[in-house]
């Protein structure tokens, strides 16, 4: 992206550049032009012309329209005025449009303004703003005048500019009047639509000034309007309406209202409608239908049809009368209210300068707004006051001033712009656009300004509503109905209703706003049934409320006539509907009929029901409701109170002509509402239950009952309400029918033959075992079952039974003796239906039945039991021995006796325990028989009898007989099992031939886990079989083994481990093994042959080992607990071993689980701190040289000796007497001293994670430096080199193992080089120690910063690593050095032969390089910077010169000239360059600066001096024969003078070229240099002509190369196709080729050029040393090879290589200026020596200071594409 250009500092220097200013022409035809194309009005010229007059003060205006007579229709004979009106109107043109109006005559302002465009008037009372308005004219007219007072003022063009001419009139044509004279442009222009032209002059008197309008054509005037009203009255402020705006601008401060009458004076011609004839008179009907037409007919349907043609036949009447008598003329009066308001504006000063700013004048301090509306009466006094009925349709020139539709904004005069309601509003300070169609809404200033009239408008607009229905409302005051004022009304709700305004919406959405929220009170007055009220009193009826006739309602007619404003009413929420609360406050201010009840009730029952009304707020209605009852049921005048109301009455459950509570409401009153209105009014039905309480509670005359309606003293209520809950009796809840039987029980309610009894007293009619019972009577429809829940009893009660016909003989019955039970329960259960249940409880508890005696049917017990103590009459009963039933004959259970005795309790099967009981005491008895019946019968019938839902466990009782064991021997079945196998751990088993019938016998198959557990943990197996056994019964429940039976297994000693006892000697005993118990987490399952001396490993088969490994055994130990073993006993490990190596594999193995042992914190300290770590100590067999200095070789020989000699010592220690061998050098010093860790990675990073520490951590080395050489730049070239290489030593570590990287090194590690270092190493904690002499060393100053020394001369890059290496990794590896060692002493180029990636340090380099590169284009921009300058004083310095006169005088040698320079011609010539001499004279010694140069440098003899002078001379020299015998002649600029042009005598000097046209050459010449391989084109730079300069020629060299490599600075490098040995050639020259490469990057740098451009050659004969080929530099490597490449160690010889090659290249880079090898090319081979040589001589100078220090080596940077 380019760079940001900063535009105000671009503008400044724009403004300030010196240059000529140039004003701004305006086209003014074309501005002007422009201008009109805004101002789209149909009467702009008019309505600009009408304005001005308005804003001088005028009265009376008058316009006239001359014409010319049509040269093809002659004018008619008639003289009838209608004939030449008719005649004007179709043939005649427009000539001229005069307007004359009588305000005040133009000033020297106006005159003034009216030149000059868009300068506006600045008068702020004055509508015009923007200068403009007057132009229009120039629409249809050429070139206005202007004539007022005594100035006229004549307009006229000259091309497209306009110009003015003013004249003082004379006295005879001086008038008081302002004329404007239009003469049309086009003659041909037709007479305007007349009907049009003068509804708009009627709709501009409407709020102007002007009193009075004439309309004339040519002599005849078709229109006169005059405007006259009466005196304004105040309007006083509504004291609710805010007459501020929002934003705070403006606020009205006084309100006017005046009526105004305007009366029209109408030629009929006006309106008439002249047939479609053209301008010739030659009639042209248009047959084709127009779109219009067309696309009418698709939207006017048939119903629009009689619409239409009505209209069309009303319009050719009035069209005929009109035509009858065109010349005659018609009256009409239009009445107005315009309500004005005065407003007063503040504004800030800021936004008073921006408007301004916008309209040319300031904002007014206070300004008018009117609104035009008309009242009712005004506007039908309009409709009717005409002097003919159809004239004034014809010609209505009122149709624009009264708003039918809607009203326009007038700004002075009517605009394009609507205001959205039936008024017509005039703000002449709103500011419109420049054509005036339209308000202003865009500018930002303007706008807000606008913004704030426009809210005023809406304001006053309030205002002039409220002046409305103060009318309307003091109509009403005088007696005037409602309904009177209803058309009234209406007119004014229509008046202000709001519709979208056009073009601009918004104009009209800001009004509204204004008119709706100005109000303080968020009210409005608007009228009601009950007069005018405000807003918030009124309230719209949507449906009939006849309960509620006082609240003031919204007239139906005046919601129907004006719907959109009583919509807006809703919307703003001025008016609403009838509300809750206004019925509520209604009903509680008087109390209802009746009729109004009835209504009031269902209309409230609709309304909850439909959800318009919640429960809350019909309570509350409810509640205030107070109702009037006449009825005379209910009491004359009897008041109820409806809130009170709690219920109603449902006919089909309750009569309506029964007694109910006062609570309930009446039912006439709801006996046409449906229930669901009922209940949503909150009350419920009345229930039976509560009528009936309040029944009970109000009998005996009590309250509101009468006797006659007591429940329970009146047989005939009675019996009126029992029929009632007997027929309501099934329908009732539970707890309703006990209610009801509590209520009756009680009371005497039941009418019998005795007369009121309670309902347990009475009997059913049917009951007749005695004639003295109380029967119920009269009770016909009530149900048996009510009368039986009341208690009513259907049999005789047991107890009198007993009395009578048990112990008393019955006659009745027919017999003298007592009953027996079989006839007693005969009698009972023929009337069992009957007994009530307390007779049934009695009958259960009392002993009333014999039992067998002695298994006989026929023999009965002398002691009689309860029923349910007996048993059914069954033989299988009667063998188990149990009490049966004596019960004569057959007994049938199915019988109605067997199933009321089962009812009693009668048992037909014995329970379990009676069961266990008989098999336990028959067990005891040796009763095996009755045991085994007893055990057939339970297991026979366990299904029948349900014996499954009996819970065996809870039998306390033992009669289960064991497997086994004896028959006496019971147990209960929680205390036997079925399996077996649980009988090694000692638990019973059930006996074989009942285990089958186990479950119904709740018998477990195996015991509780837990209670196994125990008994295992309490008896573990003694012996391998038990342990089998037992292990493998558990295996056999793993799934019941849970995780706490596992935890406690696990850790219990249950395994035995059997061991054979040994003897003294360790060998195993004959005795028996002995047995001790581990806990099977401890103990390991199979056979290893690595931990079986470690560990307990058993084998107990494949079923106990899998219960084994539930509780926790393992296959093999975990590496926690080999770690665990390890840290605990390391010397019994070690010698169970007893192997070095089986220990240290042991290590290995915990060293890979390192991670998961770190986790074990506990474990991971007592490793860190326990002596189990294996370390070997080197037992040597001759003494360490110590506190002696040795020879890094005899180190080395020493360390040899001792790997062949020494003894390798093993010895256990803990990781901090352990130290890790990172220094082999210091290890093989003291290794006799030390403990160290085996030297194998995974172990030594085993031992470091614990604690061991490093040797270097405990060998402190002391560096002693020498002094500093004073040449730094071989440390310059080795810090480049380690920072370079270190990312590729370090790439492949991972990130904890860096120490510092790359960067680090870059920003803290200095290169320092000295004469010499030795190193002295000291043992931490011995008194040992050794010094040597080392090449490189690292130190740490106090602040930390680290400096890498070096010696000088020849370097040992392994010494440099290992110095490297504590500062790159945390823990460098012996192999870590001479990894380093390899990266720092290889090029790049085998390198990555070796599979390194070396491309981001290519990368990086040519980053560099680009680096460089913009470097050298800076320093040639300040280069080109002081030729501009040198350019410019060079000018000043020749114009000076020429203006003292001496410009034939001799110019001043040029620097750096020899001999004669080229002399100046003469100042006319002096701009062009003479080229210096080309041949140098035979014989004589060159001089210059060549020859003084190779004269200080070199021999004349030296051999590279001899190819200089060779390769500068001129090839054409080299031919001749003089060439051989004497010394090569240097270039052409060094000879005196040119044989082949002599020196004219008398000739005067010739100037020289201007210095900086020549550095400008040279410095294209830099600029033209390229790379080899560049894409670009080469193209010779644009030179300045230098005279000194002479057309000779000749041919460039070019040769035949081929590439073979490229250096990593860039050059390439190319070989010559006749040399063969290319694939040795870069390992042979791989130093020479680098050491040229730096000799020619040197060279370049003095001149800025890339690197790139330099290429490097070899071929093995040829006398070229370099060549130009494109601006690219090929220097032959052949010649650098034999001349310098030898000496480059030494300053002297290097400085003369460096001066060789930088002259060659002074050589060629003059090739790019001129190709051939002329006097050209020498002089700016001199140019160029002369310009850089004293950034050579810098150069130069700083190698032979250095010309005694020892040559520092060259990195090899070379790299293979």
């Amino acid at each position: 992206m380019a760079g940001i250009i900063d535009y105000s500092k671009l503008r400044a220097q724009t403004l300030g550049s010196g240059l000529d200013e140039e004003a701004v022409t305006v086209n003014t035809r074309a501005l002007i032009d422009k201008v009109l194309a805004r101002y789209s009005g149909e009467w702009t010229v008019l309505r600009e012309l009408l304005q001005n007059a308005a804003d001088a003060s005028a009265s009376k205006v008058t316009i006239k329209f001359e014409t010319l007579p049509s040269p093809n229709v002659p004018v008619p004979n008639s003289h009838e005025p209608s004939s030449t009106l008719k005649h004007i109107l179709l043939h005649h043109t427009l000539r001229r449009l005069v307007v004359i109006n009588n305000g005040q005559a133009f000033g020297a302002n106006d005159w003034s303004r009216l030149k000059r465009i868009a300068e506006g008037n600045p008068d702020e009372t004055k509508i015009g703003a923007f200068g403009v308005g007057f132009y229009s004219v120039f629409a249809d007219c050429e070139e206005p005048f202007v004539s007022s007072g005594k100035e006229a003022m004549a307009f006229y063009w000259k091309g497209n500019s306009l110009f003015t001419r003013r004249l003082q009139l004379s006295e005879v044509h001086t008038r008081p009047e302002t004329s404007f004279v239009l003469d049309y442009r086009e003659k041909n222009t037709p007479v305007p639509g007349l009907l049009s032209l003068c509804q708009f002059l009627a709709s501009s008197l409407t709020f102007v000034g002007l009193e009075e309008i004439q309309l004339w054509l040519d002599d005849s005037r078709l229109l006169k309007l005059t405007k006259k009203g009466a005196s304004s009255d105040i309007v006083s402020l509504p004291k609710d309406v805010e007459t501020k705006t929002t934003e705070g601008m403006m606020r009205v401060t006084g309100v006017e209202r005046q009526r105004v009458q305007i009366d029209a004076d109408i030629i009929k011609i006006v309106g008439w409608k002249p047939p479609f004839e053209t301008f010739g008179g030659s009639s042209n009907t248009n047959n084709a239908p127009s779109l219009r037409s067309f696309f009418s007919r698709l939207s006017t349907g048939p119903s629009n049809d009689g619409i239409i043609k009505k209209a069309a036949k009303e319009d050719r009447a009035s069209q005929q009368a009109l035509s009858e008598d065109l010349a005659g003329s018609s009256q009409a009066s239009v009445f107005l209210h315009i309500t004005t308001a005065t407003i007063r504006t503040t504004v800030s000063n800021g936004f008073a300068q921006e408007l301004q700013r916008a309209t040319k004048k300031p904002p007014p301090a206070t300004t008018k707004l009117a609104i035009l509306t008309s009242s009712y009466d005004e506007f039908i006094a309009s409709k009717t006051n005409s002097s003919e009925p159809l004239i004034p349709k014809g010609v209505d020139v009122f149709s624009a001033v009264l708003p039918a539709k809607f009203g326009n904004i007038f700004i002075g005069f009517p605009t394009a712009q609507t205001t959205g309601l039936l008024a017509h509003i005039s703000a002449p300070s709103v500011i419109p656009t420049v054509e005036r169609e339209s308000i202003d809404l865009v500018n930002q200033k303007v706008k807000i300004w606008n913004i704030e009239m426009l809210r005023v408008a809406g304001i006053v607009s309030r205002i002039a509503w409220s002046s409305e229905m103060y009318s309307i409302k003091d109509k009403l005051a005088h007696g005037l109905d409602v309904s009177k004022v209803v058309p009234e009304a209406i007119h004014a709700f229509k008046q202000f209703t709001f519709y979208d305004s056009t073009p601009s919406s918004r104009v009209s959405q800001i009004i509204e706003e204004a008119f709706w929220t100005c109000n303080r009170m968020a009210s409005i007055d608007i009228l009601s049934t009950q007069g005018v009220l405000p807003s918030h009193d009124v309230r719209i009826a949507t449906e009939n409320l006849s309960f509620v006739d006082g609240i003031p309602l919204l007239p139906d007619e005046v919601i129907e006539g004006a719907q959109c404003f009583v919509a807006k009413l809703r919307e703003y929420g001025l008016v609403t509907e009838i509300t809750v609360s206004d019925i509520k406050k209604e009903l509680g201010s008087k109390a209802i009929n009746e009729v109004q009840l009835m209504d009031f009730l269902r209309w409230a029952g609709r309304k909850t029901v439909g959800g318009d009304i919640n429960g809350a707020m019909i309570r509350s209605l409810l509640e205030v409701a107070v109702a009037t009852l006449s009825d005379a049921d209910e009491g004359s005048g009897h008041v109820v109170v409806i809130g009170s109301i709690k219920s109603f009455i449902n006919p089909s459950r309750i009569p309506a002509d029964v007694p109910v509570p006062s609570t309930t409401m009446p039912f006439r009153f709801t006996k046409n509402m449906p229930g669901s209105e009922l209940e949503a009014l909150g009350w419920e039905e009345l229930q039976i239950v509560p009528w009936l309480r309040w029944l009970v509670e109000n009998a005996g005359g009590r309250r509101d009952l009468t006797l006659e309606n007591d429940l329970t003293g009146n047989p005939s209520f009675a019996a009126k309400v029992l029929p009632v809950l007997s027929k309501q009796w099934d329908s009732l809840s539970h707890s309703s029918k006990a209610t009801v039987v509590e209520l009756l029980t009680s009371r005497t309610v039941i009418p019998t033959k005795l007369g009121m009894k309670r309902p347990a007293e009475a009997y059913f009619a049917s009951v007749k075992l005695f004639d003295d019972l109380p029967v119920i009577t009269s009770l016909h429809s009530v149900k048996d079952k009510f009368l039986v829940a009341l208690g009513v009893r259907k049999t005789v009660e047991l107890g009198v039974v007993f009395e009578r016909l048990m112990e008393v003989p019955s006659g009745n019955l027919g017999s003298s003796t007592k009953w027996s039970h079989v006839d007693l329960v005969r009698y009972l259960a023929s009337v069992r239906e009957d007994i009530p249940p307390d007779d049934i409880k009695r009958l259960k508890s009392t002993a009333i039945c014999p039992a067998e005696v002695e298994q006989n049917a026929n023999k009965a017990s002398s002691q009689r039991y309860r029923v349910a103590e007996l048993f059914e009459p069954k033989d299988t009963l009667r063998s188990l021995g149990l009490p049966i039933l004596q019960w004569p004959g057959v007994y049938r259970p199915g019988s109605i006796e067997g199933k009321f005795l089962a009812a009693l309790g009668l048992r037909a099967t014995p329970t379990v325990l009676e069961l266990v009981e008989i098999m336990t005491k028959a067990s005891a008895a040796d009763n095996l028989a009755l045991r085994d019946h007893a055990m057939t019968y339970f297991i026979s019938n366990h299904h029948f009898n349900n014996y499954a839902k009996f819970d065996t466990s809870t039998i306390k009782t033992p009669f289960l007989y064991l497997h086994g064991e004896s028959p006496k021997k019971l147990v209960t079945p929680t205390e036997c099992f079925t399996n077996e196998r649980a009988a090694v751990l000692g638990f019973p088993i059930l006996a074989r031939d009942l285990q089958s019938h186990a479950l119904k016998f709740g018998v477990a198959p195996d015991p509780p886990i837990t209670e196994c557990v125990i008994r295992l943990i309490g008896s573990p197996p003694k012996s391998k079989r038990e342990a089998k056994e037992v292990f493998g019964y558990f295996a056999g429940r793993l799934n019941d083994v849970g995780a706490n039976s596992v935890e406690r297994l696990g850790g219990a000693g249950i395994v035995p481990i059997f061991r054979k006892p040994q003897t003294a000697n360790g060998l195993p005993a004959e005795k028996s093994d002995v047995v001790r118990y581990v806990a099977p987490r401890m103990c390991f399952l199979g056979d290893s042959q690595t931990y079986v001396d470690i560990f307990d490993f058993v084998d107990f088969g494949q079923e106990a080992n899998t219960f084994l490994l539930k509780c926790g055994s393992k296959h093999e130990p975990s590496k926690v607990e080999l770690a665990q073993m390890v840290v605990r006993e390391p010397a019994r490990l070690l010698s169970v071993f007893q192997s070095p190596d089986k220990y240290l594999g042991l290590l290995r193995s915990l060293a890979d689980s390192s991670q998961v042992l770190k986790s074990n914190k506990t474990l991971y300290r007592e490793m860190k701190n326990s002596p189990y770590l294996l370390g070997c100590r080197v037992v040597s067999s001759k003494p360490s040289k110590t506190q002696s200095q040795t020879p890094h070789h005899e180190v080395l020989d020493d360390l040899e000796d001792d790997e062949a000699s020494g003894i390798n010592e093993w010895v256990l220690a803990s990781a901090s007497q352990v130290v890790i061998v990172d220094d082999f050098i210091s290890y093989s010093l003291f290794k006799d001293k030390l403990l160290a860790a085996p030297q194998e990675e995974v172990l030594e990073d085993f031992y470091w994670k614990l604690g061991a520490p490093l040797l270097s951590t405990i060998v402190q080395e002391q560096p002693r430096i020498g002094s500093v050489v004073e040449d730094q730049r071989g440390a310059i070239k080795l810090r480049r080199l380690v920072n370079e290489r270190a990312r590729l030593f370090l790439h492949d570590y991972p990130s904890d193992a860096i120490q510092h990287d790359a960067r680090w090194l870059d920003k803290h590690l200095a290169v320092q080089t000295v004469r010499s270092i030795s190193l002295r190493r000291t043992l931490s904690g011995y008194n040992l120690s050794h010094t040597e002499t080392r090449t490189a060393a690292v130190t740490q100053d106090q602040r930390k910063a680290h400096t890498l020394w070096v010696s000088a001369g020849e370097l040992d890059y392994f010494q440099v690593s290992q110095a490297l290496l504590s500062l790159l990794l945390t823990r460098p590896k012996p192999h870590s050095a001479m990894m380093l060692e390899t990266l720092l002493s290889t090029d790049l180029l085998k390198l990555r032969s070796r599979g390194y990636n070396v491309e981001r340090i290519l990368r990086q380099k040519a980053a560099e390089a680009r680096i460089a590169e913009d470097q050298r284009q800076k320093q040639l921009e300040e280069e080109r910077k002081q030729i501009q300058e040198a350019e410019y004083a060079w000018k000043e310095s020749e114009q000076q010169r020429l203006e003292n006169g001496h410009g034939k005088q001799a110019a001043l040698p040029m620097p750096g000239a020899f001999g004669d320079s080229p002399e100046q011609k003469g100042p006319e010539k002096q701009n062009q360059i003479v080229a210096p001499p080309t041949e140098t004279l035979q014989g004589k010694k060159p001089r210059g600066l060549f020859s003084a140069l190779t004269k200080r440098l070199f021999d004349d003899n030296d051999r590279s001096s001899q190819h200089l002078q060779n390769f500068l001379g001129n090839n054409a020299s080299a031919n001749t024969p003089q060439a051989s015998q004497q010394q090569l002649l240097p270039p052409p600029p060094y000879i005196p003078e040119d044989p082949k042009q002599p020196k004219l005598a008398g000739q005067q000097a010739e100037a020289v070229t201007a210095p900086h046209q020549l550095q400008q050459n040279l410095l294209s010449a830099i600029n033209a240099s390229r790379a080899h391989d560049s894409s670009s084109v080469f193209s010779r730079p644009q030179t300045n002509t230098i005279k000194e300069t002479a057309s000779y020629c000749d041919e460039r060299p070019a040769h035949d190369l081929n590439f073979l490599a490229n250096l990593s600075s860039g050059i390439m490098i190319f070989l010559s196709r006749e040399v063969t040995s290319r694939d040795t050639f870069l390992n042979v020259h791989s130093s020479g080729l680098n050491a040229f490469a730096s000799i020619l990057l040197e060279c370049a740098n003095v001149f800025g050029i890339p690197r790139r451009s330099l290429q490097i050659y070899y071929d093995d004969a040829g006398g070229t040393i370099a060549f130009n080929k494109g601006g690219s530099y090929f220097c032959n490597f052949r010649f650098f090879n034999q001349l310098h490449l030898h000496g480059m160690g030494q300053g002297e010889k290097k400085a003369e290589a460096l001066v060789y090659w930088w002259v060659v290249l002074c050589h060629e880079l003059a090739h790019n200026i001129v190709p051939d090898h002329s006097s050209d090319h020498s002089y700016y081979t001199e140019s160029f020596v002369m310009q850089y040589f004293g950034k050579m001589m810098v150069k130069v100078s700083q190698l032979l200071q250095n010309t005694n220090e020892a040559a520092q080596s060259v990195p090899r940077l070379l790299d293979v594409d």
